[in-house]
């Protein structure tokens, strides 16, 4: 999960000040967070390789990882007609480049699987891996924009949206649902869960529904914090702090479907140890702001596989 600073980070025009936050909630419950730790960027590079290393969280064969990971965009409310940053054709294009050989920074996740014994680090040839897409992960695009969203919603509002999200995707049974991550994207002007008084860029959590456990993330409209919020580039590019936040909360989705259960280490998700890395990545999509990541093989923090 993804918690950050943002008015540290508009005081001193890095995103390496963070929280990392653990959040359970369902369709009925409000959020819980859990764990809530401050990294400063300076230290956190010093203690990642003797703290990150991460573990599995369970023997279970479902929900600890998505083997083939499927994503859903959910542009939620009627005030997607303004979109000033161009966010809605960005999230499109990245995830529709986000496979195959050009595609070096998803290969990191390749090494996580599901199905081998709690506390595994290393998982060899054993066990279900994460397999890298051969096409692009993007799944579905659906602007929800019968009526506004809230202006401030709830985890459990959010929640419910992504079970909407999954009835409108046709994906009705938990089957489909083990790979299947919903980005419910609020738009501009909106404080889904507080954003940003909250202090997060973001989170991804897991929901129960009628169609079964769904994956689910919050993304606010991150460009409403302004250049340099949510990223550790300087360069006044106004999209890369919400790239390099879906890319963190696409890949700890990915390794820890089902919050907790699957890869966490001593500083969180795979995407917690290294917030204070960022790469450009050209896709045959454009080129993105990918967020760096934790890989066991290589004890460190990467944006290559």
């Amino acid at each position: 999960m993804r918690i950050r600073p943002l008015a540290a980070l508009a005081a001193v025009a890095v995103a390496g000040l963070s929280l990392t936050v653990g959040a359970q909630a369902d369709a009925t419950t409000a959020p819980a967070h859990h764990g809530v730790k401050p990294l400063h960027a300076a230290p956190l590079q010093a203690a990642a390789r003797s703290t990150s290393t991460l573990k599995i969280g369970s023997s279970a064969t479902q929900g600890v990882v998505s083997p083939t990971p499927k994503v859903y965009l959910v542009f939620w409310g009627s005030q997607w007609s303004s979109d000033p940053a161009g966010v809605a054709t960005d999230m499109q294009n990245m995830f529709k480049g986000l496979y195959g050989s050009q595609d070096t920074w998803g290969t990191i996740l390749s090494q996580y699987c599901e199905g081998v014994a709690k506390g595994t680090v290393t998982c060899g040839t054993s066990g279900i891996h994460i397999n890298h897409p051969a096409s692009t992960p993007l799944a579905g695009v659906w602007f929800d924009n019968a009526a506004a969203s809230p202006a401030g919603s709830t985890a459990a509002q959010l929640g419910s949206e992504a079970a909407k999200a999954a009835a409108h995707f046709g994906n009705t049974t938990q089957t489909p649902n083990l790979n299947a991550q919903y980005v419910i994207l609020s738009p501009t002007g909106t404080h889904p869960d507080g954003f940003p008084n909250s202090g997060f860029c973001a989170w991804h959590d897991k929901t129960s529904s009628s169609y079964g456990t769904l994956a689910y993330t919050n993304m606010p409209y991150i460009p409403d914090s302004g250049a340099g919020a949510c990223t550790t580039f300087t360069d006044g590019r106004l999209l890369s702090g919400i790239e390099s936040t879906e890319t963190h909360e696409y890949a700890e989705t990915v390794t820890d479907f089902w919050p907790s259960i699957g890869w966490n280490g001593g500083a969180g998700e795979i995407g917690d140890a290294c917030q204070n890395m960022d790469a450009y990545v050209t896709l045959s999509t454009g080129t993105f702001d990918l967020q760096g990541l934790w890989s066991n093989s290589a004890n460190k923090c990467v944006t290559k596989g």
